[in-house]
């Protein structure tokens, strides 16, 4: 098997271990040693469908709420945002993506591992809200990556830990299949997958 196979197997391992731990986080992980070894383009491909198998698969054995008002708004701003990364992706270069996926990790975990130090956010209503899920669709477009701003929205507006967790899931279950659904429209590299 060429080295790119087992890049690609050791990527889709870790993931799945971590966001069987965590319940995301998918993208993130796999994307950081699929970048290395695959184009983006298929790997974007690759992080959705498997984000999307961990969410489903979570379906059954985490208990999800649904609060539709607190919810909608990342949805809606997330629904709007995956056509313009599914538009950006075919286009994107090999460089530039791995330094955007370099400088969104060297950014966010930091940020996230003393965000519970920050004050709360308080502005920003429904439209804040709206934005971040603005921005995780259009992630999710570029490569499966729908929960790392939401999380961290949710993270510092210090929202309740099960509602946080109700957002974040059910936001990224639907916006990973849309996503999907957009890939396979479009044509977008699904053919190298099989």
């Amino acid at each position: 098997m060429s080295e790119s196979i087992w890049i690609v197997a050791l990527g889709a391992v870790v993931a799945g271990f971590v966001q069987g731990l965590s319940g995301f986080a998918f993208g993130l992980v796999a994307m950081s040693f699929w970048v290395w070894a695959i184009e983006p383009q298929l790997a974007a491909v690759l992080v959705v469908f498997g984000a999307l198998t961990g969410q489903i698969i979570g379906i059954v054995s985490v208990r999800r709420g649904f609060a539709l008002p607190i919810l909608a708004p990342f949805l809606l701003g997330g629904i709007v945002g995956i056509p313009v990364g599914v538009a950006i992706l075919p286009s994107l270069d090999t460089y530039l993506f791995k330094a955007i996926l370099g400088s969104l990790l060297a950014f966010w975990c930091p940020i996230m591992l003393f965000s519970h130090q920050l004050p709360p956010v308080r502005f920003g209503g429904k439209i804040a809200d709206s934005a971040a899920g603005l921005i995780g669709g259009v992630m999710a477009g570029l490569g499966g990556f729908s929960g790392p701003i939401p999380t961290l929205w949710t993270t510092l507006r210090q929202m309740e830990k099960d509602v946080q967790r109700n957002v974040i899931q059910n936001f990224n279950l639907a916006t990973l299949a849309f996503t999907m659904l957009t890939y396979v429209a479009t044509g977008q590299k699904w053919s190298l997958c099989f």
